[in-house]
């Protein structure tokens, strides 16, 4: 199995887990958070300053960037940038690197569209109702239903945002990827049996 699967996620909707759960079942790697480090090693930068910039988007300059005119191998982000522009070019040239690897999964940080001209590969995107999402949120946080449905929000509001300016499509729209997935009506085993299922399918010999 070689094919590269790229998973976005709502807020609470169990995305992470689905992906790491993924990897486990199919023998390969899983980079989330794992990016942030790398990409911290890489820069010389401490990996909870990445963290609080991580999935932002700010500079128009990225948008060359993310469009594949800068190509993330070949260039060195200048050190006046904001911190989140660096880490956005650096978690480019590392999600590339990674994919030439073999196959992985990636959760999140525009890697359907970085990869868009990788074969085969699979991208999904996790979803949920809401009142699934919620719950999950409350317990994860030991919070409020009505801090739960904030949070969300404005993760959501977070991602899209993210999403929307480096790809130039619409996050969470069925037309910006390969399979969605509800996992309120699913459960994390069975959407991770149905992905595994999809990636088999379109791998290539």
């Amino acid at each position: 199995m070689n094919t590269i699967i790229t998973i976005g996620r709502q807020f609470g909707s169990g995305g992470h887990e689905i992906g790491r759960l993924l990897a486990q079942e199919l023998g390969i790697p899983c980079y989330d958070k794992e990016l942030i480090v790398l990409a911290a090693q890489k820069s010389g930068m401490s990996p909870e300053v990445f963290s609080h910039v991580d999935e932002t988007a700010t500079s128009s300059f990225l948008y060359a960037v993310s469009a594949g005119s800068i190509p993330g191998s070949a260039y060195q982000p200048p050190q006046n940038l904001p911190l989140n522009d660096k880490l956005f070019i650096t978690q480019t040239d590392l999600i590339r690197a990674k994919a030439k690897e073999g196959a992985c999964v990636f959760v999140g940080r525009c890697a359907d569209s970085i990869l868009k001209d990788t074969a085969p590969i699979l991208n999904v995107f996790v979803r949920a109702d809401m009142p699934f999402r919620i719950a999950r949120i409350m317990e994860a946080e030991n919070c409020t239903e009505k801090a739960a449905a904030d949070m969300i929000a404005k993760a959501d509001k977070k991602r899209a945002k993210y999403y929307n300016f480096y790809t130039q499509k619409r996050w969470g729209a069925a037309d910006s990827y390969d399979l969605v997935i509800n996992n309120a009506k699913l459960g994390a085993e069975k959407a991770v049996q149905i992905i595994a299922d999809y990636a088999k399918m379109i791998a290539t010999d």
